[in-house]
């Protein structure tokens, strides 16, 4: 890795008004780790064609915004990567809250220069029993498989560009295709794909 790495953290936005000025200052907050290594952040909210305030809150809290006029959350993330000026992509859902502790391991990871992409194990604010036991299921699976859930991913981005980006023909699981490209590429490189 390079001392004068920069981040660039995306984040794909439709109608999320009520939940992104949340977001965003969590990202603001936990940014700090990528800045303690002496590295660049930029913050980029792709507008996927809202009809709420989400670009006018975005833009409020200094995040550039782009817009992607066809709603699916693979074109606003490819649209967001493609706006972007970093060497490592990290991708967060507008409703998901990225803590410090979680910005410093990603980067730990980037510092070690063995990983090519990862993301997180997920929790929801609420104690309902099935939701947890979901959330469970889910952080089991992706630790065996290596699968990220969209709602927290980070890449190099050379290694998303390699792998095509998220594919436009899926409108679901279109993290679990990426990352079994992302998979191949990992091995071929000799590196390791995270869940943190």
């Amino acid at each position: 890795y390079s001392e004068s790495m920069r981040i660039s953290v995306i984040v794909p936005a439709f109608n999320e008004a009520w939940h992104l000025a949340s977001t965003l200052d969590h990202i603001r907050t936990s940014s700090a780790a990528f800045e303690r290594a002496g590295w660049a952040v930029e913050l980029i909210v792709c507008d996927n064609n809202s009809t709420d305030a989400t670009a006018a809150i975005a833009a409020a809290a200094g995040a550039h915004v782009i817009f992607e006029p066809i709603n699916q959350i693979s074109r606003a993330r490819n649209a967001g990567a493609s706006a972007a000026s970093g060497d490592w992509l990290v991708f967060v859902d507008a409703d998901s809250h990225p803590s410090a502790e979680l910005f410093e391991a990603v980067a730990a990871q980037i510092r070690g220069g063995g990983c090519l992409a990862g993301g997180s194990t997920i929790t929801f604010g609420t104690r309902q029993v099935s939701v947890r036991l979901a959330a469970w299921a889910w952080n089991t699976c992706s630790r065996v498989t290596r699968w990220a859930a969209g709602s927290f991913i980070f890449c190099e981005r050379a290694a998303f560009l390699a792998a095509g980006g998220f594919s436009l023909n899926l409108f679901a699981a279109e993290e679990i295709d990426l990352f079994r490209r992302l998979k191949r590429r990992a091995r071929t490189e000799h590196r390791t794909i995270v869940i943190l």
